[in-house]
């Protein structure tokens, strides 16, 4: 009998990969839900946070893949492995501190970040159980302070970085990436990272955010997405001159030489996943809707600023006429105010005027007369046509001074609500 158990030992330890079952976590790809061959043993599995299950591995498992005697002898099951984190974060997020200015937010992420560092699926699993607790941590407002402080809460790199010094070698780089296959990218240049300005490639905390509740809200199998930042330098001359700062400390490239940047990205990551979703993430506005109009009729892309928070501005538009009682053919009644003019803004607007002038019938007209439904304000306050250097995008939506029954280039938000509901 020892023999045959020598026999059967030594024939597991032989196999060039060892199968083990992941949790039953069920995403939206069915490949999620197979066996997982791994490749590794012992404690490279451990160390590998796609695979590590830590203690909840069976001892079966610990057996075909030699981790017998590394972990402790006790099985404990996932939910009891959630069940401790949680006990630990209760406690860890009262007295986490790395100093007198860490905030109680940062500290949060830092735990969180450390359960994934160590254990994907875990840490994926803790997200779906409490999204509503931790989506402000995992994405705003929490993530606008990591991307602040990135470059000193680095520890473990997530993600790829692609810079201006990888010209011409993208296309072999995009094959360091372990995923065969990819489902969606996320991807920025750090340019306009929320509302905190260039921050350039410490801008790579949004994508790693927004891929992150994406898995945890909507399925999709983790290990087919990929954060990406593309770093052509940083105007933010606070970041160029830090030592500790992780990007290129130059200028940002302009005009034609960013282009071939974003191409090559491009051409490189549809070379070897023809079919990936590549979303763009906080680029600033004078190439956010350039890159868009550049890449949307040839690639699965979109712009989140301007097309996904457009989609759910005027899906709230209209559901406000709904709640009003109204018929949705006054959607085109409605008098609009959009405080803000980058590319977020500038997209609710595009998108609601398509809206109302569906309704008008859609012709070239309606479109005009559409226009006429809506105020931008930006920082300087109400656009009008006396606007000097006025923004390419927002000049269909200046307004007439001569139309503007006493409001003036630069009026206040009280002031322009407080005219239109008066008219």
């Amino acid at each position: 009998m020892a023999h045959q158990q020598l026999i059967s030992a030594l024939r597991r330890r032989s196999c060039s990969a060892l199968i083990t079952k992941k949790y039953n976590a069920r995403f939206l790809f069915s490949e999620a839900t197979r066996p997982s061959i791994v490749h590794k043993r012992s404690s490279d599995v451990l160390h590998d946070p796609w695979y590590n299950k830590g203690t909840a591995f069976p001892m079966t498992e610990r057996d075909r893949l030699d981790l017998r005697g590394l972990l402790p002898p006790r099985v404990m099951t996932f939910q009891q492995q959630i069940d401790r984190f949680m006990t630990d974060f209760g406690r860890l997020e009262r007295a986490s501190r790395d100093g007198p200015s860490d905030t109680t937010s940062l500290a949060k992420w830092r735990i969180l970040n450390r359960l994934h560092d160590r254990n994907e699926t875990l840490y994926y699993k803790v997200l779906m159980d409490n999204i509503k607790q931790f989506a402000p941590i995992v994405y705003t407002p929490t993530v606008g302070l990591v991307c602040q402080n990135y470059s000193g809460l680095f520890r473990r790199p997530r993600g790829m970085y692609f810079s201006a010094a990888d010209r011409g070698e993208m296309l072999p780089m995009v094959y360091n990436w372990p995923a065969d296959e990819v489902d969606m990218i996320v991807v920025t240049d750090g340019s306009r990272i929320l509302g905190l300005g260039d921050l350039g490639v410490q801008g790579i905390g949004i994508p790693i955010g927004k891929l992150d509740l994406y898995v945890a809200a909507a399925g999709i199998n983790p290990q087919r997405v990929m954060p990406v930042m593309i770093d052509v330098g940083t105007n933010n001359k606070e970041l160029r001159e830090n030592p500790l700062y992780l990007g290129l400390q130059q200028p940002r490239l302009e005009g034609e030489e960013y282009l071939s940047v974003i191409d090559e990205f491009m051409e490189a990551v549809y070379t070897r996943w023809p079919n990936v979703i590549v979303q763009f993430e906080d680029f600033q506005s004078k190439w956010a809707f350039k890159l868009l109009e550049r890449y949307r009729h040839t690639c699965r892309m979109f712009n989140d600023d301007i097309q996904g928070t457009a989609g759910v501005a005027v899906a709230g538009l209209l559901g406000a006429v709904r709640a009003q009682g109204l018929p949705m053919s006054d959607f085109a009644k409605q008098k609009i105010v959009v405080v803000g003019a980058g590319s977020a803004g500038i997209g609710v607007l595009n998108s609601a005027r398509q809206a109302i002038a569906r309704i008008l019938g859609g012709t070239d007209a309606s479109y005009r007369e559409a226009t006429k439904n809506f105020w931008l304000i930006d920082k300087m306050g109400l656009v009008t046509k006396e606007r000097v250097h006025i923004d390419a995008d927002a000049e269909p939506f200046a307004r007439d001074p001569e139309a503007l029954h006493g409001l003036k280039e630069g009026a206040s938000v009280a002031e322009v609500v407080a005219c239109i509901a008066c008219a």
